[in-house]
């Protein structure tokens, strides 16, 4: 079966929807991984819970570290299979790769060295959560190069048209980390009780499965693969060229990241059960941002190739076809977040003091899903055409409204008031994406395909 999809060519509602799919339950999977994770370790109490929270916090933050690499290869290489070039293609992948390793030895480095003032930063109450966390940061971000190899090799898989492959290895994945959590957390069989250490423990090894997943499938590939050389140190150029595609992703990224910590801050001075809360919360969310996200990585892959080929008619067709669908499934999690928010949340904290401050949580995050997803989405398709600055720029002013937002509701509203910050930020920044990329799409036909920033 042919896996590598042509993007530039046929109907577009099937094209787009054959990268999709798999790549929308590649997120699902995904956000199954960190679901899986909290189910087991909410089960030894809100207090591991807020400790892999804590920590986890650094392994979204060095997300943005990665993006650079990513989506400045996936883009470029995109473009240029788009064109034609595929040897140019591969020369770009290479590079991306090579970033990619640089990134997560640092990241891990560093995080590493300064785990616990980094774990002291939220102002943590109990010393065991702290402790926990610090456990959990240095390991999970220690082999921080697994995930990282994963992402980029997602991003690179998707702009060659292949997107079963990526869902396939997180599969098995996932299946790991179902059977490893367990095992590793409460001790069963030979292994030792290891808590919140194990957790980390068996999402590692389940990112070290997938690792190897992709790199033997990497074997099989027609399109992009095969003018890869990864050991040969790739031209100056070529990084200079990915660095600015993917910088103001990656710096938007960390941004985002370092507002959330920030309010994690203030979150904490409502208890340590409140960062409970925004952890398992924000991890249920996750599973309509992270397939909105996904469906961004497809109709990235898309507007990039037909961008390359100069179909500008296809890169409108497509955005809109994807507009339409994100939209529905941003509907869709509205209505599970808000009227399933009890039963929901109930499956991974069971104690009773915390299940409202979590329904609540569900229930006003719940109002903004589909402008999320619109915004996710947007955000994909101007990246696919090189305008990552302008869509950074829009997302950064709108999340940095979340804080001062968040000081003026908190006072009023308590905890509540800090959960309608994001959620009015969210549709604020659908709205504005979406009004955005009518003004690109008008530049487009005004043009033809000369929008790629300089």
């Amino acid at each position: 079966m042919e896996k590598n999809i042509d993007l530039l060519h046929g109907r577009i509602l099937p094209s787009l929807t054959a990268l999709a799919v798999p790549i929308m339950a590649t997120a699902l999977v995904q956000t199954a991984y960190s679901l899986t994770d909290m189910a087991w370790v909410g089960r030894l109490g809100s207090a591991a819970v807020t400790s892999v929270g804590a920590a986890g916090m650094y392994t979204w933050l060095s997300s943005g570290l990665v993006t650079i690499a990513r989506m400045g290869g996936q883009v470029k290489a995109a473009q240029s299979i788009g064109e034609g070039k595929r040897e140019e293609a591969g020369l770009y992948a290479g590079g991306a790769i090579q970033l990619t390793i640089f990134f997560a030895l640092m990241f891990a480095a560093v995080t590493n060295l300064f785990a616990e003032p980094l774990i002291r930063f939220f102002a943590l109450n109990e010393d065991k959560i702290v402790a926990d966390a610090v456990v959990y940061l240095r390991i999970a971000c220690g082999l921080i190069l697994f995930s990282f190899l994963n992402q980029t090799l997602t991003g690179l898989y998707t702009a060659a048209g292949d997107s079963k492959t990526p869902f396939l290895a997180n599969l098995i994945g996932m299946g790991a980390n179902v059977v490893l959590d367990p095992v590793l957390i409460f001790g069963w069989g030979p292994f030792p009780r290891m808590e919140v250490a194990g957790a980390a423990i068996a999402t590692v090894t389940a990112q070290i499965m997938v690792t190897a997943v992709l790199v033997a499938a990497a074997g099989k590939d027609k399109v992009l693969f095969p003018h890869l050389r990864l050991i040969r140190l790739v031209p100056g150029k070529f990084f200079k060229v990915m660095i600015k595609v993917g910088l103001p992703s990656g710096i938007q990224s960390m941004i985002y990241s370092m507002i959330s910590m920030v309010l994690t801050r203030f979150v904490a001075a409502w208890g340590d059960d409140a960062v409970a809360v925004q952890r398992v919360g924000s991890q249920i969310e996750s599973i309509s941002w992270t397939t909105a996200d996904g469906f961004g990585s497809a109709i990235n892959a898309f507007v990039a190739q037909n961008y390359g080929g100069r179909r500008s008619d296809r890169v409108k067709k497509g955005y809109l076809t994807a507009a339409g669908i994100v939209c529905l499934w941003g509907l869709f999690t509205t209505a599970v977040l808000v009227f399933g928010r009890v039963p929901v949340f109930g499956l991974f904290i069971q104690e009773p003091e915390v299940i409202p401050l979590g329904a609540d949580y569900l229930r006003i995050l719940g109002y903004g899903q589909m402008f999320m997803c619109v915004e996710l989405m947007t955000v994909g398709a101007l990246s696919g055409l090189g305008k990552t600055f302008s869509s950074s720029v829009i997302s950064i002013l709108f999340t940095s409204a979340r804080i001062p937002l968040a000081i003026v509701l908190g006072k009023v509203l308590g905890l509540n008031g800090i959960w309608w910050a994001f959620t009015i930020s969210s549709v604020a920044k659908g709205i504005v994406f979406f009004g955005f990329y009518q003004v690109v799409l008008g530049r487009l036909k005004r043009q033809g395909t000369e929008t790629e920033e300089k």
